[in-house]
């Protein structure tokens, strides 16, 4: 997987949809072989895992697997529907980090392998028409988010014109390419850049709610989007009546699912964190790399206090170890090594006010900031007892 991955076209996302499972990582090799390699041949695997170490797989998690039952469900029963009723929607929300984009993109993805095996070509195409098949088009919300903006960008992902066209011949536009391209899901990443106090926001709410009606499933991403107010769209709630706060039409229309960071405060939880954990390190390429080594002692209590239990940033904390512990030598993460490094979090492209660059925990040094009771998840307590009461 090389190349420009990112999957704002229709020629990008095809690319990535298709590349998106072909990396190959380093392979695995011994600290001994890797002694009698040639010069050229060692700086020839270094560059392999650094861009193995780059390149971690998205790893399911209990979280990201609930959301991808949910939203495979939801695109599966819409795309194989007749009617000309308003496709029921899904949001997916969640911290900043957290893989939302990547796990909901994956679900799409996955969804358009299954749909181009079924049908081959694209059963909706217009005779004589040239339209290329999109089961899925991907879009980023602008970060001032206007409904001709909105329209614009949409448009951009299948290359259709825009100059000198107003609004309506803009929504026209849209609707014409969704269905011209046999598009079945729209996904708008990052929609809590919309800001309900606003006019031109409501308005790019009630227009991507009217997208709904042009048979996709429309699939909206978010860092907290319940504390956002698109839910209550930007109103106040209405007066209570005897079932409650009066639901409006988006929360009618759409599926709510959170996609939380990791937990530890549970025995089940502490088994997910350490799960994973052990997943990522399967995928390491450390010369000196002892089993457990992520896993062991007091690491998974580390590693979950550097980082809130929040998938990225732990990618971005052992991505950044690993480069440290090859250019020093260790070649091994350990806390020491891992507490000399800072999470600095890239801000280009990230609207910060939305929440789309998460919190960072403060490093607290050897001594953890909350005392965590030890983990015993794993401890052998020896064969049962027989109730001889």
């Amino acid at each position: 997987m090389t190349g420009d991955m990112r999957r704002d076209t229709l020629a990008r996302w095809g690319a990535w949809r298709l590349s998106r499972h072909s990396f190959a990582p380093a392979p695995r090799i011994s600290a001994t072989r890797w002694r009698r390699m040639l010069a050229a041949e060692k700086a020839a695997w270094d560059l392999a895992r650094a861009a193995t170490h780059a390149n971690l797989p998205l790893l399911g998690t209990p979280m990201s697997q609930a959301v991808d039952r949910l939203l495979a469900a939801r695109i599966r029963q819409n795309a194989f529907k007749a009617r000309p009723a308003t496709r029921a929607g899904v949001m997916v929300s969640g911290g900043g980090y957290q893989g939302k984009t990547e796990t909901v993109c994956e679900t799409a993805a996955a969804f358009e392998d299954a749909w181009r095996d079924l049908h081959r070509t694209n059963p909706e195409t217009v005779p004589g028409s040239r339209d290329l098949w999109a089961p899925v088009a991907y879009v980023q919300t602008p970060v001032t988010a206007k409904p001709k903006s909105t329209c614009k960008a949409i448009l951009d992902f299948y290359g259709a014109p825009t100059k000198r066209m107003d609004l309506p011949e803009l929504i026209y536009q849209v609707a014409a390419s969704l269905a011209d391209h046999g598009t079945k899901v729209l996904i708008l990443d990052d929609i809590t850049r919309l800001r309900m106090h606003r006019a031109d926001d409501q308005d790019t709410l009630d227009l991507i709610r009217a997208f709904m009606s042009m048979h996709v499933t429309l699939v909206l991403v978010g860092v907290d989007i319940p504390g956002s107010g698109l839910l209550r769209e930007g109103r106040s709630p209405a007066v209570k009546n005897a079932n409650g706060w009066e639901p409006t039409q988006t929360e009618r229309r759409f599926d709510l699912i959170e996609l939380d960071r990791f937990r530890y405060d549970t025995p089940a939880q502490i088994t997910a964190w350490i799960s994973h954990l052990a997943g990522i390190e399967e995928h390491l390429r450390l010369l000196k790399a002892p089993r457990g080594m992520l896993t062991d002692r007091t690491m998974p209590e580390y590693l979950y206090e550097r980082t809130g239990g929040v998938v990225g940033l732990l990618e971005r904390l052992i991505e950044d170890g690993c480069s440290q512990a090859i250019a020093s030598g260790a070649e091994l993460l350990t806390e020491s090594l891992l507490d000399a490094l800072p999470l600095t979090l890239a801000r280009a492209g990230r609207d910060a006010e939305s929440g789309e660059v998460p919190h960072v925990p403060a490093r607290s040094g050897r001594k953890p900031a909350i005392r965590r009771r030890r983990n015993t998840v794993f401890d052998d307590h020896g064969p049962a007892t027989a109730d001889t009461a």
